[in-house]
């Protein structure tokens, strides 16, 4: 019996309906209109695809949108004066500095710019510590779409054991941090963990984070355990022509599906709820500064 497929993109349009009837009512009762600065410095593709979607949904929610497009010689000074005015700006909820940064740039320095209320990635070291010691913060925004599906279908995942694979401080680490504060047992695995095929398999709840293509496989997965892939890797296509390609995750999915209780798509699962998160926090942001009430269900 094939796994529930757990539709990500049905689940985001959910969250940014939830974001949406928030901003609405903060503009009625409060006149207050929710504001997301995104920081671009220079032309990588990918960044500006990412960026103008940020955008587009921004701005369908009800919200501002700020972008800050910069050269990719800009100097460091420059980047880190226009945080400074945008930590600064009560127009301004949320700041997401865009990665990668151009190589002149120390990232940590710029990341750790922003203002820790306004920095809705979630990636300031203060947040990360805030996080860490179970804390209100700003959450990473991929771990949040994550947790947020998993209790969707689970409820509750007190006393679940979970494997989260993969060790990265924007989801790895904080994805651990995160089911720890719902009460699982958590195993941060690895690429060197040592029989990491027997670690999966004790999982209730895996999340496959590592970064490459499909190496998670079906027989690594406990029968009727729930799989959260995050991995978006791109792999040649021939099947397709010549010089084409598709996108997978870090699981092989055709031979997990038949064993899970539930999946995640690639593409079509966790991508989707990135950039719904990052929404949810700007007006979780935007809420807290206002000393309003927080929007209910879509922070933790």
């Amino acid at each position: 019996m094939s796994a529930e497929i757990i539709d990500g993109k049905a689940f985001a349009a959910k969250v940014r309906a939830k974001v949406a009837s928030h901003v609405a009512r903060l503009k009625a009762d409060h006149d207050i209109q929710p504001g997301l600065a995104v920081v671009l410095v220079g032309e990588d593709p990918a960044s500006q695809v990412y960026v103008r979607s940020k955008g587009k949904m921004t701005v369908e929610v009800g919200m501002n949108s700020y972008e800050h497009k910069l050269a990719a010689d800009t100097p460091e000074a420059d980047v880190l004066a226009l945080i400074e005015r945008l930590n600064n700006d009560a127009d301004v909820h949320g700041i997401l500095v865009q990665l990668p940064l151009p190589d002149h740039m120390n990232e940590d320095l710029v990341v750790n710019a922003v203002d820790p209320a306004k920095d809705v990635d979630g990636f300031s070291i203060s947040n990360v510590g805030l996080l860490a010691t179970g804390q209100k913060t700003m959450v990473p925004c991929t771990p949040l779409g994550c947790l947020m599906m998993l209790r969707e279908h689970h409820g509750s995942l007190s006393g679940l054991d979970a494997v989260v694979i993969g060790r990265s401080n924007i989801v790895g680490k904080p994805m651990a941090a995160l089911l720890l504060g719902d009460s699982c047992t958590v195993t941060i695995a690895h690429s060197r963990t040592k029989d990491l095929p027997d670690v999966v398999r004790r999982a209730d709840i895996v999340v496959a984070a590592v970064g490459r293509a499909e190496m998670v496989l079906g027989d690594w997965i406990k029968p009727g355990a729930t799989v959260i892939d995050v991995g978006i890797n791109r792999i040649d296509a021939p099947e397709r022509g010549e010089g084409k390609t598709r996108l997978v995750g870090d699981v092989d999915f055709d031979s997990a599906v038949d064993v899970a209780g539930a999946i995640t798509p690639v593409p079509g699962g966790v991508g989707p709820m990135t950039i719904a998160c990052l929404l949810a926090n700007t007006v979780t942001a935007c809420s807290r500064a206002n000393g309003l009430k927080e929007p209910e269900g879509l922070t933790v």
